[in-house]
C-alpha cells in the first residue's frame, strides 16, 4: 500500500495539538484504508504548530479527504517512494547493512 507524507501548517499553538490529534484519529477511523503511522510536531517562529505526518493509504485522494475533514490547516501531500537510514550508506571499512529496506 502506498505511503504519503503530509506537511501541515496549523493556526494553533503546541498546547492545542492534543485536540487536533484526537480529531485526526477520529477522522481516520471514518475513512477506509488509511493508517496514521506517526507524526513529527514542530513550532514555527510565530509559535504556531505544524506537523510532518506519515500515512499509509490506498491513494492520495484518501489522504486529502482526511486533511479536508480535519480542517484548521494548510497542507501539502507527497507520496513516499522509499525510506533510507544512515546504515544504508556504509563508509569505507563499515560492515554492510544487515537488512534491506
Amino acid at each position: 500500500m502506498p505511503r504519503y507524507l503530509i506537511v501541515r501548517k496549523f493556526s494553533v499553538t503546541e498546547n492545542e495539538m492534543p485536540r487536533i490529534g484526537k480529531k485526526s484519529k477520529q477522522v481516520g477511523l471514518g475513512l477506509s484504508g488509511i493508517v496514521w503511522e506517526h507524526s513529527h510536531v514542530i513550532v514555527d517562529e510565530n509559535g504556531m504548530a505544524g506537523t510532518y505526518c506519515v500515512y499509509e493509504a490506498p491513494d492520495e485522494q484518501t489522504v486529502r479527504e482526511h486533511a479536508q475533514q480535519l480542517g484548521e490547516h494548510e497542507y501539502w501531500i507527497q507520496e513516499i517512494v522509499g525510506d533510507v537510514t544512515p546504515d544504508d550508506f556504509p563508509l569505507d571499512g563499515d560492515a554492510a547493512p544487515a537488512h534491506a529496506h
